[in-house]
Order: structure tokens, then sequence, then C-alpha cells
């Protein structure tokens, strides 16, 4: 109740706001409640929009430039690559989706003017391209419903890809062509010189041309978009969760770890200046004046790291809301190891538009400095399978007329002050040691391309350089005292095979908590193989002055077997026994430990089965465990009655059970089971959703069920399934009981 007068009020307050200029996007709106579905030029549109006073909207790109945008990335000398969704819900019902139509468009800005005049079509026939990475002078892309990745490249100059070879390809991993929301998205490139992607527990690296892949065991996460921040710290969003940030307190190789006050409930409010009807969740998304009231569509994400927008901006968290038609800006804090966000306005949003088509997906920090908007500009922004035709949304969407606008996109440059610009790049033409004075930019964007350019070309004549750098000795004035040039460098010498004991000891004198923290990580290496003379270096930072250092060194150690490494791991948890972060990462390693465990065991089972239990083996140990006991068997309580049935050997987790054990998770169970009573009654579950009680029901069902001990496909179950079950028992508030269960 508190929460929705809030939010009436607030809304009351934009109501009274005076109607802004023409043209002026620092003047806040009169709240349209009334939109119309119309096209604009990007010209109109940009009229539309509202953004904090100093901050305006450049039109870098549009239609019929480009089409259907939905992804972009540069080469190293800035040009733009395009991924366009040409077949994505062309109507209502998304025909003619699953045809290989769309493509990647190659865009230049010729006469360095900040917008694109130049146009190719570098590679077309393509499935739906999801993800994109350019690497030196290839562009590797990923399509829907597979996780090969495939280089592009053009060897005569004409805009055009020419050569074409698949770098990695996995049979084993499959996707579902009947979602093309819920699939792989991002292949970022991070500092550590993994590439991260979203859904899959996989990692990439790019080796001699071709792409080695590391496995996550604690599972995949997000949705669209995966983002890094100055240091490689991961920031992930989940639509289908309607979580805007997830992931992002500990690198997911150590495993899965969120708090629930990272950010605060009112952060998942959104603040739209229009009305926006077409919600997919119905009425409970929408306050009484038609607005968005929680995140539904969040996607797209970026951490700012340019140099041309103020510097308090630098290392804000971006992240898109479609539905909402608004970019959400959030601070970023670091406390004593725990990271957490808040929006950077009041009950408002950095970018809102009154255009019904404004659809951003994506965001980017450029070359130049300034931070990039992708506008998919469209009418229907929701797959297929939650338009059809009765639903809440096929209404509005008929009704508004939604599904006319197709075939439009536009990218945008947001600038402050009038702009600033850094000059167009021009790395692939640059020898290596040249690409060295670039790791101190103050654009994160040419940090990051230099490293990654010194580590794919191999060339170790830059080392010596590279280790002044580490050692404060560097001879370029811009990396000179410049921690991040330290910290590239450092990493850069990882890249190249090229970190030894004295360039770790270096970093772990650093004065930049960072570097200390990212020679920690490095030291992996050497901690894997229990090297006694690193164990007892790393040793000395367990009481460092910076918590990520500590909670860096907990997690290295843990990766060693080592009982002196153990002994440390022990003693960090022990002495900062008051930590929320150490004791919660101390959790997270020994949960993803459990589940590196399992998943050598599930691995006959279907790739979305194993993902499912692998997920739910992390959540029944953190709850169910509680009163079922690690290995199913139950606890005995302080009278020596049971808490809880045991689940081995328990009826309702036969294969021919399922629709039952969903059932139970979904309403509960009480009275005596097989006879015997308990001390406690099973609860409900359903406040948690599909996929959390499909997960954990896949697991105990693996784990403890009756199936022979084989990796049978009909183990899993799936959240279609919970659905079904939830809608059929809807209405039903007490459990079952034994009794009722087997009459079904």
């Amino acid at each position: 109740m508190k929460h929705a007068l809030l939010a009436l009020f607030a809304v009351a307050i934009i109501a009274l706001l005076p109607c802004c200029k023409s043209g002026d996007q620092n003047e806040k709106p009169v709240f349209n409640p009334h939109p119309t579905a119309a096209y604009l030029s990007p010209e109109e549109s940009m009229k539309k929009m509202y953004l904090p006073e100093g901050y305006s909207i450049e039109l870098v790109a549009s239609e019929p430039m480009i089409q259907e945008p939905v992804a972009i990335t540069w080469d190293a000398n800035g040009r733009m690559y395009v991924a366009e969704m040409l077949t994505y819900m062309r109507d209502a019902d998304a025909s003619d989706e699953q045809l290989p139509l769309s493509r990647i468009m190659l865009l230049e800005d010729t006469d360095n003017d900040g917008k694109m005049d130049k146009s190719s079509v570098f590679i077309d026939s393509l499935l739906l391209p999801r993800m994109m990475q350019s690497v030196g002078n290839e562009l590797l892309v990923n399509e829907t419903n597979t996780i090969t990745i495939t280089s592009y490249k053009d060897t005569d100059g004409d805009g055009k890809a020419d050569v074409k070879r698949v770098v990695y390809k996995n049979d084993a991993y499959t996707a579902s062509d009947a979602n093309m929301e819920h699939q792989r998205s991002g292949l970022d490139w991070n500092i550590d010189n993994w590439m991260y992607m979203t859904y899959e527990g996989l990692r990439f690296r790019y080796v001699n041309g071709m792409i080695e892949a590391d496995t996550i065991h604690s599972g995949g996460s997000g949705q669209w978009g995966v983002t890094h921040d100055n240091y490689g710290r991961l920031f992930y969003s989940s639509a289908g969760g309607e979580t805007p940030v997830l992931g992002f307190q500990i690198n997911p190789v150590y495993g899965k770890l969120g708090f629930p006050d990272e950010f605060t409930p009112e952060f998942q409010q959104v603040w739209s200046i229009m009305a926006t009807p077409d919600v997919e969740g119905g009425v409970k998304r929408l306050r009484p004046n038609n607005t968005l009231n929680h995140f539904t569509a969040c996607c797209g994400q970026s951490i700012y790291r340019g140099d041309a927008l103020p510097k308090d901006f630098v290392g804000d968290y971006l992240v898109c809301e479609p539905v909402g038609r608004i970019i959400r800006r959030a601070k970023v804090e670091t406390k004593e190891g725990k990271t957490t966000l808040k929006n950077a306005y009041d009950s408002a949003e950095f970018i809102a538009s009154q255009d019904m088509n404004f659809r951003p997906v994506n965001t980017a920090t450029g070359p130049d400095g300034n931070l990039y908007i992708v506008d998919m500009y469209r009418g229907i922004i929701q797959q297929g399978n939650w338009t059809k035709p009765g639903t809440f949304l096929r209404n509005k969407i008929d009704s508004l007329g939604l599904a006319a606008n197709i075939d439009h996109g536009r990218i945008y440059r947001v600038v402050y002050n009038g702009g600033k610009r850094d000059p167009q790049p021009k790395m692939l033409d640059e020898p290596v040691d040249k690409l060295v004075q670039y790791l101190g930019h103050a654009n994160g964007w040419w940090r990051d391309n230099a490293q990654k350019l010194i580590v794919i070309s191999g060339d170790k004549t830059v080392v010596p350089e590279l280790k002044n750098i580490v050692a404060g000795k560097a001879t370029d004035a811009g990396n000179k005292g410049n921690a991040l040039a330290r910290l590239h460098a450092l990493w850069t010498l990882d890249g190249l095979h090229a970190v030894d004991n004295n360039v770790l000891l270096q970093a772990f004198a650093d004065a930049d908590p960072q570097v200390r923290r990212a020679a920690v990580w490095i030291s992996e290496s050497w901690l894997k193989k229990n090297d006694a003379a690193m164990i007892e270096e790393v040793t000395k930072l367990q009481k460092d002055p910076s918590y990520d250092v500590r909670v860096q060194v907990l997690l290295s150690m843990s990766q060693s077997g080592a009982t002196a490494a153990q002994a440390v791991v022990k003693t960090i948890v022990d002495n900062n026994a008051g930590n929320e972060m150490i004791k919660a990462t101390k959790d997270a390693l020994e949960k993803a430990a459990i589940v590196k465990a399992l998943a050598a065991r599930v691995s006959g089972l279907p790739q979305n089965d194993r993902r499912a239990v692998l997920n739910g083996a992390v959540i029944f140990r953190s709850l169910c465990s509680n009163c079922h006991g690690n290995e199913g068997k139950g606890i005995a309580g302080v009278t020596s009655v049971m808490t809880a049935p045991a689940l081995q050997g328990s009826k309702f987790l036969k294969l021919s059970q399922k629709d039952n054990a969903i059932r139970i998770l979904l309403n509960g169970l009480s009275g005596p089971v097989d006879g015997k009573t308990y001390a406690s009654e099973m609860p409900s579950m359903a406040a948690n959703n599909n996929g959390w009680i499909a997960s954990v029901l896949s697991y105990v069902r693996f784990e403890f069920g009756d199936h022979g001990g084989k990796n049978n496909d009909l183990i899993g179950v799936r959240s279609d399934e919970v659905k079904k079950m939830r809608e059929e028992n809807e209405g039903r508030d007490k459990p079952w009981t034994e009794g009722e269960l087997m009459k079904k």
C-alpha cells in the first residue's frame, strides 16, 4: 500500500510539470496519457525524449541505412558493425521468424562529423544474429538456435565479408527454436581476456585464431546483454526474471552470489513519461495511469567507461527498458567488498521518451568516448510466445496498431554540453609497440581494444615495456602513474603468457587495490599448482586494507588444494566474521563445489535438464536441506521425530509422479505420509516462479528419485509444466494430503 501511494503521488507530480519546448530535451514534458503508435522521423522522435540538464541526443544512423538493429560493436579502427534481426516479430504471429534473412551491416563515418555516411552489408542470410565480437580484422558472430561461433573477414576492402570459417562448434549445446528470447547473448571480452555470454555456463578464449571454451559450473546467468566495468566485474540482467541487474558480486567461475538488498525494491520501479499499456503482464504490471510499474524487459546494459561525459558518470550502470521506453542510469557503489546499485534520479529516469516506437535494446561506450544507444524503433517488442490471440498484450497490439511499424531503427549518441569526441581510432594500422600507449587512455574502449590487439598478436617484443608499466616505470607519459594502465598492462602480460613471479610481487605491492586484486586473480595459475612460494606471498594480502582484495584472496586461495591455502581461507572467514561479503562468498564457494561435483553426473541429460538440475542443487542446499537433509534422508528433530519425510525412495519422486511432485511444491503437503507423522508440514512454495520450482524438482528427481540410476530424459521438469499445474489448481488455498494425491 505504501509503495502504491508513493507511485500515485509521483505520477501526480509528473502531471503538473510544465510542457517541454519544441526540441528541448532537458525540460520535463507533461505526462501523456494517450500516446499514439504513429511513425516519427528520427528528428521528430528526438524531440519526444527527455534527458537531464546538459545532456542531449544526437543521431548517428537510422533507416534506411539500418533496420531492426539489436546490437553494435566497433572494430579497432572505429568502424561500426550493426546486428539486425530482420525477421523478428514482423507481425503479432511471428510469421517467418525462423527464416535466415537477417544481416550485419558495416557503417563508417568517412568525414568524421560523428554521423555514419557509408554502409555495406557485411554479412547477409543470417538467422537472427545474437552475438558479435571484433577481433583484429575478423568479426566473430553467433546466430540464434546454435552455440556455433563463426569468424568473418573482408580481405578485399569492399565492406563485405568474403572469408568465413567456424571457430567454435559444440553439438552438445543446442537451443530450442520455440523461444528465441531465451537464448545466448553477449560475447563480451572482459579484462581477464575471457569472453562472457549469457544463458549458458560457458566462457570463451581466442587462442591462435580459434575459440577455446571453459565451463562455468555454477551455470549461466542473464538474458539479453552482459557487460563489465573497469576492473572486470560482470553485470547481467534478466527480462524473464524482471531483474534489471544481477551476477555482479563475484565472477561466475567461482559460483553465484547475490544479496536481497544489493538494490532496493524501489530500484525495480520504472518511471515512464507516457502511458505504456502494451505490457505482457497485463493490468498487474500497470499503475492506475497505465504506466509500467516494474522492470519487465530489462536488457542491453553497459557500464559507462568513456571520457566525453562528466566524470561522475564513469562507472555508472545503464540498462534499457523498451516496454517503458526508458533507460535507467544507476550509481554503483562497493563498500567492504559488497556492491550495491541505486537509481541516479529520484522517481525519474536518465532517458525517457513519449514516442511509442522508441525501443532501446542496447547501450555501449563508443570509441569517441560518448554513450551509444541502439533503438530498434518498432511497435512490437515482445516475442510471439506472449502475443497469441486473446492475450492482454495481443489486444493492445491490435487496438493500438503496433504491428504496423517494422523495418526501422536508429542509433543515437548521448553527448554532454555540445559534445566532445575522441579522435577516430586507427589501431588496426598501428604497430604493437604504439598500442601500448593506449593502455592508460581515459576512454575504456581504447584500453580494451589495445589490450585485445596486443594479446591476439602474440607479439612479445612489448613485454619489457609492459613490465615497466606494472613496475611504475612507464616510458610513455600517458601510462606513467596511471593505475588503469598498470591494470591493463598486467592483464596484457597475462594474455601473452608473460607474467612471472617478479611481476606479481610488484603488483601485490601496488598502491591501487584493484591492481593488487588483479594480481591475486592472476596468481591462481600458481595457486592451483600448490606453489608454496606463491601461496606464501598471497597470504600476506589476507588482511589487505581493501575488502575487494580480501575477497579475491578468499576466492583465489579456494582454488588451491594445498593445506596452507585452505588455512588462509579459514582464517579470512574467521577474522572477518562480521563482514557480510566474506561470509556470503564462502557460502557461494561451497555451493559451487557441490554443483561442480554434480556436473559430471548429469552429463547424459539433455542440456536444458542439466541446467535445471544444477540450478536446483544450489536452491536445495540453501533451503530444502534444512528439513530434508543434504542427502535427502530427513533430519531428526529434538524429540527424535523426523522434521520432514525422506526424499530418497519417495513415491512422489517416481518418474510417473511428476504432476504430483509439482502439486506438492505449489500447495504443500500435510498429514501422515506412508503412515508416519512429522514435526513440520511441507509449506507451499508457490511464491517462487515456475522456473525456480522446475529447477528444484529437476534436482530432487535426479538425485533422490527412482529412475534406476539412469540419466533418463524424463527426469527434468519444465517451467511450462509448472505453469500448467498452477493454472489447473488455481484457487486452491490448502495443502494436499497423501490420499488426495494418490487418487490423481
